[in-house]
């Protein structure tokens, strides 16, 4: 389908041949005359037949999109674009008189033909207005649009690619593999990576070529299940720039937070948006059990959330700091004097990652280490989280915690955390904590809703999640469950035998 670029002086929409013939005729008859052709009745008969400045565009395409190259619409006043383009303020005429149609009129009649319909929404079925289904129908727009822009994606596992065509389609299923041999494009649309996955020296020699890249990552209400259980993600982002835990460059999440023009309606958001994950105790993971968090009263309580040691967030963003261990280790040094919890990454306390500290060596400097239950209600119960780049710290900001950092990760350097390791002198604007929500929860990542397949917004996700819905059990989730019970098992007889 080729694309269409340049103005014409008028786009004639004709569904009858007769009406279509005329129209060009007229048309034609002005000097210099550019016209673009679309419908049914402009056939391919009439093409030989006209002047070199009329374009039939081949192949299928949206009408509207045509109607944006056009100065003004020839249809008949029943053609639903005539109405669409009377409600923008187009020019619109009839095709076998060349009269201009009324615009009042075909405003009404488009009113009329919107209001004789009723609308449900996809995810709740509940009955909304008109209004409310164009702004869910313009944010799936959107996204196929941006689609688009993207050749194929490579480092997507198979047991990703149902999934990840959900996040992806555009205007036919996305190109997903596991691998590829080509680091450019011959149509200069962008390669999707997922950057852990990606085949070695690929992203280094697609920047050397030229070739776009996107990078593709779980977003930060991911799924109902580990990522590492193999349970789908239900929120990706999708960065142009950079890939938003990677402090060396800029990232689109950097550039919203910087720039954004952060409205109060979006603000008014993204506080309904953090109340409602606070309230219900999500975090990346969806809403766990919250379970009993036994931690002494009296004294200052801090929170030290391990991570994965091979994460690219800690490779990438950990600055100066050694992994959980050395992270135990400056949090006491930091405060002496204060009963210090561990909370292991449920990726590595299930056995299927890196990162695992024993209990005797975390002990040295935690006085407490919690494995099980919510992380939400141990964040209710400290008043400080030491981290690395955990989310954790995150999501500490969202429940009032004292966040400091000891990596670099996405939320720190604008003013809302304290930082031990050297500033990004990119980030020199201050935020306020809900604009780093709607930033980083709303304008950032994509979703999708687990229960239909179809993207939605955050706040349908989060229902989904506190409405208790549960993802299949696969064969694979199990096996790779079983899996981590071996490894767990093993560290239980090493830490007996030592």
């Amino acid at each position: 389908m080729p694309a269409i670029s340049g103005q014409y002086s008028a786009l004639i929409c004709a569904d009858r041949e007769d009406a279509a013939r005329t129209a060009i005729a007229r048309e034609q008859a002005v000097p210099s005359a550019s016209l673009l052709l679309f419908g049914r009745g402009v056939d391919h008969c009439l093409i030989t037949s006209t002047q070199d400045s009329t374009a039939l565009p081949a192949g299928d395409h949206d009408p509207w999109t045509l109607m944006a190259h056009a100065n003004r619409l020839v249809a008949d006043a029943d053609d639903m674009l005539a109405l669409l383009a009377a409600a923008s303020g187009r020019e619109v005429s009839d095709p076998i008189t060349g009269r201009q149609l009324d615009s009042c009129r075909l405003r009404r009649d488009l009113v009329a033909q919107i209001d004789a319909w009723d609308y449900a929404d996809p995810f709740t079925g509940k009955t909304i207005d008109a209004i409310e289904w164009i702004e869910i129908l313009g944010d799936w727009r959107a996204q196929i649009d941006a689609n688009r822009a993207l050749s194929h994606a490579i480092g997507i596992r198979g047991w990703k690619t149902k999934s990840l065509s959900r996040f992806l389609w555009a205007d036919r299923p996305p190109r997903l593999s596991l691998t590829t041999h080509r680091s450019t494009t011959s149509d200069g649309k962008a390669i999707g990576i997922w950057p852990s996955r990606a085949p070695e020296g690929f992203a280094r020699r697609a920047d050397a070529a030229g070739q776009p890249l996107a990078r593709i990552e779980d977003g930060f209400i991911r799924s109902i299940g580990l990522g590492a259980q193999l349970f789908p993600p239900c929120s990706i982002v999708i960065d142009m720039a950079g890939i938003y835990y990677d402090p060396s460059g800029p990232s689109d999440l950097e550039r919203i937070l910087s720039t954004a023009d952060f409205q109060p309606q979006l603000i008014e958001r993204a506080d309904a948006l953090t109340r409602l994950l606070v309230r219900g105790g999500v975090t990346k993971y969806a809403a766990q059990k919250a379970g009993a968090v036994d931690l002494p009263s009296g004294v200052r309580r801090i929170l030290v959330p391990g991570q994965v040691a091979d994460d690219l967030s800690v490779r990438l963003g950990a600055s100066s700091a050694a992994g959980n261990l050395d992270l135990l280790r400056r949090a006491r040094a930091a405060e002496p004097n204060a009963w210090i919890v561990y909370r292991p990454h449920p990726d590595v306390s299930t056995g299927l990652r890196k990162g695992h500290v024993g209990d005797r060596e975390a002990l040295r400097y935690a006085d407490q280490i919690v494995r099980d239950g919510s992380i939400a209600a141990l964040l209710d119960r400290v008043e400080c989280v030491h981290t690395l780049t955990s989310l954790a710290g995150f999501e500490a900001l969202l429940r009032g915690c004292q966040v400091v950092t000891h990596g670099q990760p996405f939320y720190a350097g604008w003013g809302l955390t304290e930082d031990l390791a050297p500033p990004i002198e990119r980030r020199t604007r201050r935020l306020a904590l809900l604009e780093l929500v709607a930033g980083t929860l709303i304008l950032y990542p994509r979703y999708v809703d687990p229960a239909t397949g179809l993207p939605c917004s955050p706040e349908i996700l989060v229902q989904r999640h506190l409405a208790g819905w549960k993802p299949r059990s696969t064969i694979l989730s199990r096996l790779r469950g079983l899996q981590g019970k071996a490894v767990v098992a093993g560290r239980r007889l090493a830490g007996a035998a030592a």
